[in-house]
């Protein structure tokens, strides 16, 4: 049985306003300033920001097909700390395409992981219609120390496709082949196909402890050949400008600079790094959070082709 994962030492993660880490490490290029000094001329992402693009990616979503022809489904599984935004993340994807807010996934508040089993959740196209070819799974969120019962092993089960729907987690019995309804032979169906980390961007200086843990994970789920994408939520938490306009989101200095330490926290590059806001607090949907959530959801899927294109047919076939 693979090891539990371990605490690393604290790190600071500080904000530098003279300079911003580019692409290329060790890189440092001046800031070009608007006349807010903490907002960047132009946008260091393009985004379009209209109902047009919302309706381009809603479509692209709605009929996507893996690039596999053994897999139907894509199954993407959401991986990170407790109150990161992962059930939020499910259940506002689907309210965009329901055409109002819902709360599929159930969704807790408190500092204990709500999600205690593996659940997986098709995403319906508009007005509920068929599902498309896209399975966000959720699963019990991690916590620094103990992991409150999800080892570095039961994840990696997960991820096989050995673990069965609605799996309940538990620190005294994890996953084995004893476990009831056990998938002993999985099929690529069965299996994770892109994992997204969920990191929440309110809380980022609480998260050191996580350091090796997110690399240890990442290490073991990049020799299973999964890619690994991450979503930064809560970003309307994390700048006024955000909390008044979610479209300047890659014009905030603040932003950008942040998207970079959890490429650093992840060990991963800032390519694969995507803000979102979840809908929370309000009943109606809007524009431009619907296109970020969207643009994410896109994102995962390019990765999550990837793998599949990567992946041999069965000797069945």
């Amino acid at each position: 049985m693979a090891k539990a994962v371990t605490r690393s030492k604290k790190l600071k993660y500080t904000f530098s306003l003279p300079t911003i880490n580019s692409e290329d490490k060790g890189n440092t290029r001046p800031i070009a300033l608007s006349k807010k000094h903490n907002m960047l001329e132009s946008p260091w992402r393009d985004v379009q920001w209209t109902e047009e693009r919302r309706t381009s990616l809603m479509k692209t979503i709605s009929s996507y097909k893996p690039k596999h022809q053994e897999v139907n489904q894509t199954r993407v599984l959401l991986l990170g700390p407790v109150g990161s935004g992962k059930s939020s993340f499910i259940s506002s994807v689907q309210s965009v395409f329901n055409g109002r807010v819902t709360n599929r996934a159930m969704v807790g508040t408190s500092t204990t992981s709500f999600t205690k089993r593996l659940q997986s959740f098709n995403i319906h196209g508009e007005k509920d219609e068929a599902p498309t070819g896209l399975v966000l799974c959720d699963i019990m969120g991690l916590r620094d120390e103990d992991m409150t019962g999800l080892t570095l092993h039961d994840i990696l089960s997960v991820i096989k496709g050995h673990v069965p729907e609605g799996h309940k987690f538990s620190p005294d019995q994890p996953v084995t082949s004893e476990t009831p309804g056990y998938v002993k032979w999985p099929e690529l169906k069965d299996k994770i196909h892109c994992l997204a980390f969920v990191v929440d961007g309110s809380k980022l200086n609480t998260f050191t402890g996580y350091k090796s843990t997110f690399q240890q994970l990442r290490e073991h789920i990049s020799d299973l050949g999964i890619h690994q994408v991450a979503l930064l939520t809560h970003i309307d938490k994390i700048s006024p400008d955000t909390e008044k306009d979610i479209s300047t989101v890659y014009s905030s200095i603040h932003l950008k600079q942040l998207i970079a330490n959890v490429a650093t926290l992840l060990g991963m590059s800032t390519s694969y790094v995507v803000p979102v806001k979840n809908y929370a607090a309000e009943l109606d949907l809007d524009t431009n959070t619907d296109v970020l959530l969207l643009s994410a959801v896109d994102h995962i899927l390019q990765y999550a082709d990837l793998y599949l294109k990567d992946v041999p047919l069965s000797t069945n076939n």
